[in-house]
């Protein structure tokens, strides 16, 4: 299968880049930015030298040319860009009869109003709001397969989720808020400079307060109410989740344990039990690490993963291995 990769400069670009080109069923066929960027005709190894020899290719502009080129030649078309420009642009791919992988969280949510409050400007095409297969790889895998557009899950709802739906599916959670306590690395915020997430003035600080675009989706997806807080922390990649849960009166811990093993054969999923994850086993790793521990009715569930990787382009090639009809985490495991 053919991919293009809208957006391929920035840090999920290029991280899905590398993971299409060492694919042994997928091939590129175009790396792709906006008309407008300084970074049209360099080679992305120059801006990433560690895929030196693997991604010596191209950046080309998205012109009408390039519009062209992707309708005669690709299958798959990845938007690794700013939700604003993948609103407009998935609709176009789509009518080419593409498959759309769409990273940014221009599809994820159902309610058109939801825009409006979270992202700041009305939805322009509500109808493939309906349309739009969730792409959270574990629980939706035989929709995420015979779907045309994903929307490929955000990074904190990932882990969010993974920690949270094997609970709310076996009726475990109580009727409080859940609260999720979220750090990220930098690479989270993008790659586009701005004095917040210049390395040199980065600190431990919350941001998005009751407002984050991430709550609704976590919300939505479990069908449970949720009190997010996300923080950026200085360092590069990944994620770690601090969640509390209050459990329904009774629960005991084989109950928690066992509402764990509907995902212990999942390949990219190690549930950790009573270890508690860290950043450092999952950088570079496509995986979500989930541990848990009881004290009563209150359980404290960690969570962690790459933001790059499980966060979003190893995620995205997942869904494109299901609408392959290939397993999930071929190209992914070893990485």
């Amino acid at each position: 299968m053919n991919v293009a990769i809208i957006g391929a400069s920035g840090y999920s670009g290029a991280e899905l880049a590398s993971l299409v080109a060492k694919h042994p069923h997928l091939t590129i066929v175009g790396l792709f930015v906006s008309e407008g960027s300084q970074d049209q005709g360099k080679l992305l190894s120059s801006l990433y030298p560690e895929h030196a020899s693997l991604l010596d290719l191209p950046l080309q502009p998205l012109s009408d040319a390039a519009y062209k080129h992707i309708a005669a030649n690709a299958d798959y078309v990845c938007l690794c860009t700013d939700h604003h420009v993948s609103v407009e642009l998935a609709p176009k791919f789509l009518d080419m009869g593409k498959k759309v992988f769409d990273l940014s969280g221009g599809y994820r949510l159902h309610a058109a109003s939801d825009y409006d409050t979270y992202y700041g400007f009305s939805h322009p095409y509500p109808d493939w709001l309906d349309k739009a297969q969730y792409g959270l790889a574990e629980w939706y895998s035989d929709d995420i397969s015979q779907a045309e557009l994903i929307a490929v899950a955000g990074c904190y709802p990932t882990a969010a989720l993974n920690a949270l739906k094997p609970l709310q599916n076996a009726g475990l959670l109580s009727d409080q808020p859940v609260i999720i306590n979220a750090v990220s690395g930098v690479t989270g915020a993008g790659r586009k400079a701005a004095i917040n997430t210049h390395f040199c003035e980065v600190s431990l600080a919350p941001y998005g307060l009751f407002n984050h675009r991430h709550t609704p989706e976590i919300s939505q997806y479990l069908g449970h109410p949720v009190l997010f807080t996300p923080h950026l922390g200085n360092f590069a990649r990944g994620i770690l989740e601090t969640i509390y849960v209050t459990l329904k009166p009774g629960v005991t811990p084989e109950q928690v344990d066992a509402a764990y093993q509907v995902l212990a054969n999942a390949p990219l999923i190690r549930l950790k039990g009573k270890v508690m994850p860290s950043i450092k086993g999952v950088v570079n790793q496509p995986y979500v690490d989930i541990g848990w521990q009881q004290q009563g009715n209150q359980l404290i569930v960690v969570a962690a993963i790459d933001n790059l990787l499980k966060g979003a382009a190893g995620q995205a090639l997942q869904c494109m291995n299901l609408v392959s009809h290939w397993p999930g985490e071929l190209g992914l495991k070893g990485v």
